[in-house]
């Protein structure tokens, strides 16, 4: 693959100030449209200074397939009226699960350029409309159906793919990815948004606690490996990856307003920088040079790192696009935390978790947070702008410098890698 070592920079730089988001899960009686209307005013409700809906100059609307998902097009103008933003101009991104974070560049792009001083980005996917072979449909779509989908390959397929080769070259086994999940459950019971607000521990001890209620044998589960193991709890969806290495359908919304920085001010108090950004384009996974990385994720983590001239080594926190928990475990590798190979080791000793040394997923990330494939990605650097804030909650970090985080967002089966750096004002 062709790279550039030219650090770009953008023509003017850009902050996020306010940020909002649902309730990610499964909303029967909601539409595309009433998620994001709620992330907006959440976002809204976010802002120190407050703001007229008509200062929006522009947006970008991450949405996968409200087309599939809903038999609903031409998303973005229609939610704008919802917003009361016409005749400002919005545009929808499509770019798989890497959508929203596609749109989050092409808002800083138009802020950068000059063009605009406020913009409106976000992302919306509903995806409970569909039963689950439905929606297994709709995202096969995102990979190659020419090649790909023709030989069976699910996405749990593609990514039970990789991680059969990094086991194979890395001696990966079937108990790193079980801890991942753990891991990000126990964040996830602190994220009060989340789909899975609760950890494997509590999910375990309910489960025995209704076993009882019911009169049934009350499984003898020791602790959460245990449960985990069992395949009765914890069936196979496509080996070495079972039901609870996959992220959930899910509903729901996100969306961030950007401002030239010179304009933060006039916002907020604590607005957040983006001082890095990179988005790479890597094959399809058919056609891939290697089955234990992504191309497109090192490009793209390259280009953000130069742009904001730190290293990897200088990020303090990091959310990361675990689809599946085999994907964070590659993301940790491909975006330099980790050696090829260690990212494993460092599950094991716990370097990932909320007070290890490299924090990842402290929302829950898309395993336990949730996944509406269209809104992950600005979901992701909402969890970071809050925690370079001071304001998540529970879940905070500790480090009181905490200064420098990162974002990944993955579209497809590797084919776009969208990587954001934000810097705490």
């Amino acid at each position: 693959m062709a790279t550039s070592t030219r650090r770009r920079q953008l023509g003017r730089p850009v902050s996020i100030v306010g940020a909002g988001i649902t309730h990610f899960g499964a909303f029967k009686e909601k539409t595309s449209r009433d998620l994001f209307t709620e992330a907006f005013q959440d976002m809204m409700g976010s802002l120190d200074q407050g703001m007229d809906v008509q200062d929006i100059e522009c947006g970008y609307l991450g949405n996968y397939s409200s087309d599939l998902f809903e038999g609903q097009g031409h998303t973005a103008p229609i939610i704008a009226d919802w917003l009361g933003m016409t005749p400002a101009p919005i545009t929808r991104i499509e770019n798989a699960c890497a959508s929203s974070g596609s749109a989050l560049r092409e808002g800083m792009m138009a802020i950068a350029s000059g063009l605009y001083d406020v913009v409106l980005v976000g992302g919306v996917e509903k995806m409970t409309n569909l039963p689950t072979e439905g929606v297994t449909d709709v995202l096969a779509t995102a990979a190659d159906v020419l090649y790909e989908i023709p030989a069976g390959m699910t996405f749990p397929g593609i990514y039970g793919a990789l991680a059969k080769a990094h086991m194979d070259r890395y001696e990966t086994n079937l108990d790193h990815l079980l801890k991942v999940g753990i891991k990000n459950h126990v964040n996830g019971a602190l994220n009060p948004k989340a789909q899975f607000n609760i950890s494997i521990l509590d999910l375990m001890e309910s489960r025995k606690t209704r076993a009882e209620e019911r009169g049934q044998p009350v499984p003898e589960w020791k602790d959460e490996m245990d449960f985990l193991n069992d395949a009765r709890a914890n069936p196979w969806i496509a080996w070495p990856l079972r039901l609870y290495d996959c992220a959930p359908i899910t509903d729901g919304a996100a969306c961030v307003l950007l401002v030239a920085s010179e304009l933060a001010g006039d916002f907020t108090d604590k607005p957040v920088h983006i001082v890095g950004t990179g988005q790479a384009t890597g094959r399809p996974l058919h056609d891939a040079e290697e089955l234990t990385s992504l191309s497109a994720a090192k490009e793209a983590a390259g280009q953000a790192y130069r742009m904001a001239g730190v290293e990897a080594k200088d990020i303090q926190v990091a959310e990361v696009h675990d689809c599946f928990t085999i994907a964070e475990i590659i993301a940790t590798e491909d975006l330099g935390f980790f050696a090829p190979g260690e990212g494993p080791r460092a599950v094991d000793e716990g370097r990932t978790s909320r007070d290890g040394d490299r924090p990842i997923n402290t929302s829950g990330g898309l395993k336990a947070k949730g996944h509406p494939v269209g809104a992950s990605g600005v979901g992701q650097v909402i969890e970071v702008f809050h925690q370079l804030r001071g304001e998540a909650g529970e879940r905070q970090l500790k480090n009181p410098d905490l200064e420098l985080g990162l974002t990944h967002n993955v579209g497809g089966t590797g084919g776009t890698c969208v990587v954001n750096i934000m810097r705490r004002g």
